[in-house]
């Protein structure tokens, strides 16, 4: 997980490290959508959707595969310990549009942006289980 967070965030800091780790663990509680039956960080990471992996770090692999350094690793414990922070707080999906976020994504709202990034929750009523994780 530290790694993926390191990967797909680390030129947003660690604010947008943790917001990334946000998604994540997310995903793993929501149970819902393209997101049933994950049960491991390992699944989320891994998992394939169209024939991609969900990640774009994992897909082109080049980033990814790097080691985690120790703040990277806090950083994910952070997460795993429940820390949530909005824009990511429910946040299923990310993406760097390198432009303007859209409002929505895939039909689901968008719940704010960070930096370079555009967060999207899942609408309400669709997956009321990421709200309780």
């Amino acid at each position: 997980m530290a790694r993926m967070m390191r990967a797909e965030a680390e030129g947003e800091g660690k604010q947008g490290m943790l917001y990334v780790g946000n998604v994540i663990v997310n995903r793993l509680v929501a149970n819902c959508l393209d997101f049933k039956g994950l049960r491991t960080v390992n699944q989320v990471i891994f998992q394939v959707q169209g024939g991609n992996f969900s990640f774009e770090a994992v897909q082109k692999g080049n980033v990814f595969y790097q080691r985690a350094r120790t703040s990277e690793k806090r950083l994910a414990q952070q997460n795993l310990d429940y820390w949530r922070d909005h824009p990511a707080k429910f946040a299923l999906w990310y993406f760097n549009p390198h432009a303007p976020c859209p409002a929505t994504w895939y039909d689901q709202p968008k719940s704010g942006q960070f930096k370079e990034h555009c967060f999207y929750e899942p609408k309400p009523g669709t997956c009321d289980s990421v709200y309780s994780g």
